[in-house]
C-alpha cells in the first residue's frame, strides 16, 4: 500500500499536469481516463447513449469528493464551486469559479446565465450538498438545483474498493485521495438515466423530490429527509462523543441508526468519567429502554440487557413477554394497562380514534400468561402507532 502510494504520487502529479495543458476534448479525456486507471481509479458507466441527450443540467448522488471530476472523464461537464475559498486549490480541483459569494438565489441566476448560452458545457450539480457513503440513502435533495431549468437528467453514482471504506465521515478531501492512492483500486459506477421534465405545475420543491426517488430506486437505497445540514449538526455532536467499544458478542446492527448508516460506524453514547464502560454501557441502554417502557423496572431491564445486549431485543422481549414483569410500585399496579383505544386516542395519529376495545383493561399484572401476552400486544401495538406517528 506504502509502494503504491509513494508511485501513485509522482503518477498523479503528471495526470494533472496533462489534464491542464490538453483542451477539453475526446482525446484529453481518454488520455486522462487510461492515466487514472493507473491510479487505482477505474471508470465504469451504463447507459452511455443517454449520457448527454439534449439535458443541460446532470444531477447525481454525492459520495466522494472527486465524484464530479470522475463524470468529466465521460462527458463534457462543469461543477461549481458552492464552499470554499476561490483560488488555485479550487481550480486544481475541477470546480468552476462564478464569482458568487452572496445568497442561493444569485447562485441561481448565475447559473441560468451559464445555461442560456448553448456553447458551455452542462452543468453537474449535487443537490445533497454532502456525501455520505451511498450504501443506505440519500440525503435530501436542495430545491435551488431544480430552479435553473425545468429539465435534468439523474447519474446514479456508486464507488466501492477493497478493505477501506468510502467516503469515511468527516474526512477532508486529501484523506480520500491518498486512501485512494493507498489501496488496489476503486471503482466508480457511472449510471445514466433518462432525462426527467418538470410537470405543469410543478414546485422546484416537489420536483427535486421526484427526482430524488427516481434516483433512490436506481441505487436500491432509501429517500430520506435528512439535510445537509443536520449532518453537519450531527457531526459537530459526534466530535463531542467520546465512543465505547462493541460488548463481546454484540453486534453493530443493534446500535446502528439512519446517521450510522448513511456515514458509517456505529453511534454511542457520552461515558461520564470515572465508571466502567461495561456497567456504563449497560445502564445508558437501559435509560433508553426505559423511556420507551417507563412501567418495568430497571434491574429487569439490565438482567434482560446483560444477556442481549442490545436495546431492540430487550424492548422486543418485554414487549412479547419473554422476560416476566412486575410493577415496581402500587401505584403502577393500580393503573389500568392501556387498552387499544386509548393509546390511539393519545397518538392522535391521522387525527383518528381507534374503536374501544371489546376486552375491559387489566387493573393489575394478569398472573396468566396467556392474558399478559394479550396485554402486552396491545400496549405494543400502541408503541408502534406512536412510533409512525
Amino acid at each position: 500500500g506504502l509502494c503504491l502510494l509513494v508511485l501513485r504520487v509522482f503518477i498523479g502529479v503528471h495526470v494533472f499536469l496533462v489534464s491542464c495543458a490538453l483542451p477539453d476534448s475526446i482525446v484529453r479525456r481518454f488520455i486522462v481516463r487510461v492515466m487514472c486507471s493507473v491510479l487505482g481509479l477505474l471508470v465504469r458507466q451504463s447507459d452511455p447513449r443517454l449520457r448527454g441527450a439534449g439535458a443541460r443540467v446532470f444531477i447525481a448522488n454525492h459520495v466522494t469528493p472527486f465524484d464530479h471530476n470522475v463524470v468529466s472523464l465521460l462527458t463534457s461537464c462543469n461543477t461549481p464551486a458552492l464552499s470554499g475559498s476561490p483560488g488555485f486549490i479550487c481550480w486544481s480541483r475541477g470546480f468552476m469559479e462564478l464569482g458568487v459569494t452572496g445568497s442561493r438565489a444569485e447562485l441561481v441566476d448565475s447559473l441560468k446565465e451559464y445555461s442560456a448560452h448553448r456553447g458551455n458545457p452542462p452543468l453537474l450539480l449535487f443537490p445533497e450538498e454532502a456525501a455520505t457513503n451511498g450504501r443506505a440513502g440519500l440525503l435530501r435533495f436542495s430545491s435551488w438545483p431544480f430552479s435553473i431549468l425545468d429539465e435534468v437528467q439523474p447519474v446514479a453514482l456508486q464507488v466501492r474498493r477493497p478493505l477501506v471504506a468510502v467516503s469515511v465521515a468527516d474526512s477532508s478531501w486529501i484523506t480520500e485521495l491518498l486512501w485512494t492512492f493507498f489501496v488496489p483500486f476503486t471503482v466508480y459506477q457511472v449510471r445514466w438515466m433518462p432525462s426527467v421534465p418538470r410537470q405543469a405545475d410543478e414546485r422546484s420543491e416537489d420536483f427535486a423530490l421526484r427526482v430524488q426517488e427516481l434516483l433512490a430506486m436506481e441505487l436500491g437505497v432509501v429517500s430520506t429527509r435528512i439535510t445537509a445540514a443536520d449532518r453537519t449538526e450531527h457531526m459537530k455532536r459526534l466530535r463531542h462523543t467520546s465512543r465505547l467499544p462493541f460488548a463481546p458478542g454484540e453486534g453493530p446492527g443493534c446500535r446502528t441508526s439512519a446517521w450510522a448508516l448513511l456515514l458509517g460506524g456505529p453511534l454511542v453514547p457520552p461515558s461520564p468519567p470515572g465508571a466502567a464502560p461495561e456497567d456504563l454501557r449497560v445502564v445508558t441502554m437501559a435509560q433508553q429502554v426505559k423511556e420507551v417502557l417507563p412501567h418495568v423496572p430497571l434491574e429487569v431491564i439490565k438482567t434482560d440487557l446483560v444477556q442481549t445486549n442490545c436495546v431492540d431485543t430487550t424492548i422486543a422481549n418485554l414487549l412479547e413477554g419473554r422476560v416476566p414483569l412486575f410493577p415496581e410500585s402500587r401505584e403502577t399496579e393500580d393503573l389500568p394497562a392501556p387498552s387499544t383505544s386509548q393509546a390511539a386516542a393519545a397518538s392522535g395519529i391521522q387525527g383518528s380514534v381507534a374503536a374501544p376495545s371489546s376486552k375491559p383493561a387489566t387493573k393489575q399484572f394478569a398472573k396468566s400468561s396467556v392474558e399478559r401476552h394479550l396485554s402486552l400486544q396491545e400496549r405494543k401495538r400502541a408503541l408502534y402507532d406512536y412510533a409512525r406517528r
